[in-house]
C-alpha cells in the first residue's frame, strides 16, 4: 500500500530534504526511522527538493510498505527522529499517487528582518542596515505573473527538463520590522525562490527599478538576477493536492 505522510521540519542542521553523499538530509532522518519501525527497506518520495538550511512547516512524502501500518506510526515515528522533524498525519491513498507529480501548487514564505533582532537570527534574513521601498517590491510583484520562463532564477546545471512555471500569488507584506514575502506557484525551479527574493532586495534598496526586472527575466540567464537570499529565511508552508 502507499501511505502519504504530512510533516515539517526545522532545516538547520540539513543539507535540504534529499538523500545526498556525505551529508546529512531529513530524507535520510525520515527513512532509517521508517525502515526501523516497519522492518523493511523503506524509500520515500518528497513533495519537492529543499535547499541546504531551508525549512518546511508543511510538506508531503510518500512511501510504500508491505506491512500493515497501525495508527501509532505517527507517535513511533516522532519518539524515534530528532527534535527537528515533526510528522503530523499518516494516511493511506492510491497505489499511483504521487507526493510530487501530483501537486498542485506549492507555497513558500520567506522572512527578512529590518531590525536586529537575536530571536530570528536563524529565521530571517538580517538586513537592519538596509532601508528597503516595499511597495516598489510589490510593484516589481506584479511584473512576475507576466511571465511564465524563469530560467533566470534557475540554479544553473541542473537536471530541469523545463523552466516554465505558473505563478499564483506574489506579494511583500510588511509586519514591524518584519518583511514577509509569500510566493506560490505549479512549481519551483531549484534555488528559484531565494533568487527572486536577492533580485526584491534589490529593487527595494534602489539598486534597479521595478520595470528593470523584465529585462532580468527576459535574458533568460542567471547573472542577470541578484545574489541569493540565504537558505534559512525559506519555508515551505503548504503543498495543495486534489486528495
Amino acid at each position: 500500500m502507499r501511505y502519504f505522510i504530512e510533516f515539517s521540519y526545522n532545516g538547520k542542521n540539513y543539507f535540504g530534504y534529499q538523500i545526498q553523499p556525505d551529508a546529512i538530509s531529513v530524507q535520510e532522518e525520515l527513512e532509517k526511522a521508517l525502515s526501523t519501525i516497519l522492518r523493511e527497506d523503506i524509500k520515500t518520495t518528497g513533495a519537492g527538493r529543499t535547499d541546504t538550511g531551508v525549512h518546511a512547516k508543511k510538506i508531503f512524502a510518500h512511501f510504500d510498505t508491505e506491512n500493515p501500518v497501525s495508527d501509532q506510526l505517527t507517535h513511533r515515528l516522532n519518539s524515534f527522529l530528532p527534535p527537528d522533524i515533526s510528522i503530523k498525519r499518516i494516511f493511506p491513498v492510491r497505489d499511483d499517487f504521487h507526493a510530487r507529480f501530483d501537486a498542485t501548487y506549492r507555497t513558500y514564505e520567506y522572512y527578512i528582518s529590518l531590525e536586529k533582532n537575536p530571536f530570528t537570527q536563524e529565521s530571517a534574513w538580517q538586513l537592519w542596515r538596509r532601508s528597503l521601498d516595499v511597495s516598489k517590491m510589490n510593484e516589481a510583484c506584479k511584473i512576475l505573473f507576466e511571465y511564465e520562463d524563469f530560467t533566470s532564477f534557475a540554479k544553473l546545471k541542473t537536471d530541469n527538463k523545463t523552466n516554465i512555471c505558473k505563478m499564483y500569488k506574489a506579494e511583500w507584506e510588511q509586519n514591524g520590522s518584519e518583511l514577509k514575502f509569500t510566493v506560490s506557484a505549479n512549481r519551483f525551479l531549484r534555488n528559484m525562490v531565494r533568487a527572486i527574493v536577492g533580485t526584491m532586495v534589490e529593487i527595494g534598496a534602489g539598486k534597479i527599478q521595478p520595470e528593470e526586472l523584465r529585462r532580468v527575466i527576459e535574458d533568460k540567464n542567471r547573472n542577470a538576477a541578484g545574489t541569493s537570499a540565504p537558505g534559512h529565511g525559506l519555508f515551505l508552508v503548504d503543498v495543495g493536492y486534489e486528495f
